[in-house]
């Protein structure tokens, strides 16, 4: 990147023809503009002028022969028949090298008070993936620095993981060691709908100095407009397709697709889409399984790296076959569920193995690996068979030798699932083998 790229980029990205509307009509959150019918598209980005002379942006979401339907970003106070609305055309990024360590909103505006240059290349928010027939497979193990995820939920290269979880319960924790721990040359973070006070929190604490220097955080916050909440996770999936088109691995991390998904349904049903799927619109299900099928391993014949992607969803009352987490767990290549009952008995992470799997075994594991995550499984399978009887003391010691070395091991186990810090993948695969040997 040169000295003049920025200023180069900045002239490219100037409009030399601007083309104006007027509003025309008021009606709840959409608002009908004419004059724009020849140039306008589905999606396309808009500038309301407002009398008093604040702007305010919004998106095309319908389209008619003379007039189109624009969602605001913000409350239309203030708006007014004849108000001046501008085409911006597609809305797009344009990332580059210096955006590692910065803090963005979902149009690519810096939010940590520093200029953010603009690369020279523009990127659509939505775009195809690599082609399935020319897709790498997944590739080798990935070291998490966290006992569980190194041994009996390995994560790979180019895996596509779900993490399951209500609020509380120690989700937004575990995202941030895996930013921190997980082998990867740039982590790309969107926080859609994150409450304002959390992402400074989140951003100083959680991911740490270490864990931004290598960063992309893409945040909407809970009180910004349906647009910017469900743009934010299409952006952050832009910009990292940016850095693995360049051949490198990159780690999304986007928390959360719930929020992704009701984003989507207040756009639709403003676009006039019904609803069914109770609540959400059909198109929800291609919405999120489009935004899933972008990660993953990349083109191997174009030179891409991959895309190693953790999609968090809120399921209410542990709920996994509400509509979000049965049409993401449907596309993804394993998922992780974390317990409220084990994060109350202070167990971090709260992952409950036995509800969680990766669907890189066996073939992540060596034959002696695989024997070892099947006997801890089968273990942990025979105390929660067993753990009414043994708290209600009617098991009596003796009856299944399964069971009794069950019992007495289930504390070691269930400490070890806590692990965090192990250096490397071998290192946790040691202390599970000595735990087992005991």
């Amino acid at each position: 990147m040169t000295v003049f790229d920025p200023l180069l980029a900045e002239i490219t990205a100037m409009q030399p023809v601007r083309r104006h509307g007027r509003l025309t009509r008021i009606a709840g959150g959409v608002v009908v503009a004419e004059g724009l019918s020849p140039w306008a598209r589905l999606g396309d980005r808009v500038e309301i002028a407002r009398q008093s002379g604040q702007v305010l942006g919004g998106e095309v979401v319908a389209l008619g022969r003379d007039s189109v339907d624009v969602l605001p970003d913000g409350p239309g106070e203030g708006l007014a028949p004849g108000d001046r609305v501008q085409h911006l055309g597609v809305g797009g990024l344009a990332p580059c090298e210096a955006w590692i360590g910065r803090v963005i909103d979902p149009y690519g505006q810096p939010l940590d008070g520093r200029p953010l240059p603009r690369g020279l290349q523009l990127r659509a928010v939505r775009s195809p993936p690599p082609s399935a027939a020319r897709r790498r497979r997944m590739g080798a193990r990935l070291s998490t620095g966290i006992d569980a995820f190194n041994t009996m939920l390995p994560l790979v290269r180019g895996q596509r993981m779900g993490l399951f979880a209500g609020s509380g319960v120690g989700k937004t924790s575990l995202l941030g060691q895996m930013a921190r721990g997980v082998e990867a040359d740039v982590v790309v973070l969107a926080l859609v709908g994150e409450r304002g006070r959390e992402l400074r929190d989140f951003v100083e604490d959680v991911l740490g100095a270490e864990g931004l220097a290598r960063s992309v955080v893409v945040t909407a916050t809970s009180d910004m407009s349906p647009l910017a909440r469900r743009r934010a996770a299409l952006s952050a999936m832009a910009v990292a397709e940016f850095f693995r088109d360049q051949g490198r691995h990159v780690l999304l991390l986007c928390d959360s697709i719930t929020r992704f998904a009701e984003a989507h349904r207040e756009i639709a049903l403003a676009g006039g889409e019904a609803a069914s799927l109770r609540g959400f619109p059909p198109s929800t299900a291609h919405q999120i399984m489009a935004l899933a099928e972008r990660a993953g391993p990349g083109d191997e014949d174009a030179g891409q790296g991959d895309i190693t992607a953790l999609f968090t969803v809120l399921v209410a009352g542990s709920d996994m076959e509400e509509p979000v987490a049965d049409i993401l767990r449907g596309v993804l290549d394993g998922h992780v569920v974390l317990d409220r009952a084990i994060a109350e008995r202070g167990r971090f992470p709260a992952v409950d193995l036995l509800r969680s799997v990766s669907r890189s075994l066996p073939a992540a594991a060596s034959p002696g690996e695989n024997a070892l995550i099947t006997e801890a499984r089968r273990l942990l399978g025979a105390y929660e068979r067993a753990e009414m009887m043994v708290q209600a003391g009617l098991y009596a010691t003796g009856s299944d030798p399964l069971t009794d070395r069950a019992i007495r091991l289930w504390p070691k186990l269930d400490a070890y699932l806590g692990g965090a810090g192990a250096a490397t993948v071998a290192d946790s695969f040691r202390r599970l083998q000595k735990l087992l040997e005991a």
